[in-house]
């Protein structure tokens, strides 16, 4: 099994220190409208829409919130959102994928040009570094939820390809990306609720950076998140644990 980034587990447990709530229900109201406007707007008969407002209620939305996104992708004259995905590097060459829904194309590609720029990093094409990660779902459940074997087991019963754990952070668990939503529902019964499921680039190898190589990753990826047209940001680097109790 492939070490979880302890990146993402910094990220995470900044993220809920300091993550502006309305900012974050924004972004995944956004998504809701999105995933409703195309396809059904019942989750029930809509994968993607089941697992926005998965990742929303994980979060704490609440239901009245979750319905108006809901409603809002029926209403004819609503924003019409555009799914665009921006690939680059940041500081030391390390790979970053950014994903958008923007109303407005040219306002997002120029505020993520700049912000690479000014960050030490630099934007590339389409396709330049997505070759260097793989599109899966990923499925995750707090540690609470059982030791490793448990949770392999279930896994592997519900179609999972493998399975990362961490006996404080939890398990992460990953399948084929068309498999998500019926990979979510199978461990949900085995296992209860997951805490999130959703697609996601996972790296292929991930590079070990300093501590001031990952303080301006830092301030990289924190900004490009604050955009509000910017949904994911996904980089393929790791911090040793020295560096990690450092940050």
């Amino acid at each position: 099994m492939a070490g979880h980034s302890k990146w993402a587990n910094i990220q995470h447990r900044k993220g809920r220190q300091d993550a502006i709530r309305s900012k974050m229900f924004s972004k995944l109201s956004k998504e809701i409208t999105v995933a409703a406007k195309m396809g059904d707007p019942d989750p029930e008969k809509n994968p993607r829409l089941r697992l926005a407002v998965k990742a929303a209620k994980s979060q704490s939305m609440p239901k009245d919130v979750i319905d108006r996104a809901i409603k809002k992708s029926q209403i004819g004259d609503g924003d019409e959102y555009t799914e665009i995905r921006y690939e680059g590097y940041g500081p030391e060459g390390i790979a970053i994928i950014v994903e958008a829904l923007t109303d407005n194309l040219n306002r997002t590609a120029s505020n993520v040009r700049s912000t690479f720029t000014k960050c030490g990093g630099n934007l590339g094409t389409t396709g330049s570094v997505s070759f260097m990660f793989d599109r899966l779902g990923e499925i995750t459940y707090d540690a609470s939820v059982g030791d490793a074997d448990t949770v392999m087991m279930a896994a592997i019963e519900a179609g999972a390809d493998d399975v990362d754990t961490d006996e404080a952070e939890g398990h992460w668990i990953y399948c084929p990306m068309e498999n998500l939503s019926e990979v979510s529902d199978a461990l949900e019964a085995e296992l209860g609720e997951a805490k999130e499921a959703k697609l996601v680039w996972k790296p292929q190898n991930r590079t070990e950076v300093d501590l001031e190589t990952a303080q301006k990753l830092m301030r990289l990826i924190e900004t490009l998140e604050d955009d509000d047209d910017v949904q994911n940001v996904t980089a393929n680097f790791d911090v040793p644990e020295d560096i990690a109790a450092q940050l």
